[in-house]
């Protein structure tokens, strides 16, 4: 088994990349690129972005607010279920006390 990283040839808006992956990575970063590359298409065929650098600009903020949005709701759900543990904790406890005093 080789444990060195190897590159790895990515296409992204036609043009070819190549990049040095971690072993195991590979399919993941070529799906990074498939995902880049499709952005970068929608940008430019939008029209009103013109040059690669800018269309890489706007591709990559948009991306980063996909990432920063999806985080922030994770954020939440993960504040959610921390309130739900301690209001059951809550009740439990009320419950419990409640059959010692009624036996």
């Amino acid at each position: 088994m080789n444990d060195e990283a190897q590159p790895v040839v990515l296409h992204i808006l036609g043009k070819e990349y190549r990049v040095v992956c971690p072993p195991g990575e590979e399919e993941a970063l070529l799906t990074a690129a498939r995902y880049l590359s499709q952005k970068m298409e929608e940008i430019k065929a939008g029209g009103k972005i013109i040059g690669v650098e800018r269309v890489a600009v706007m591709s990559a903020l948009n991306i980063a607010h996909e990432l920063l949005r999806e985080q922030s709701r994770k954020e939440g759900e993960r504040e959610l279920n921390e309130r739900i543990k301690s209001l059951r904790h809550k009740v439990e406890a009320v419950l419990e006390e409640c059959r010692q005093v009624d036996p």
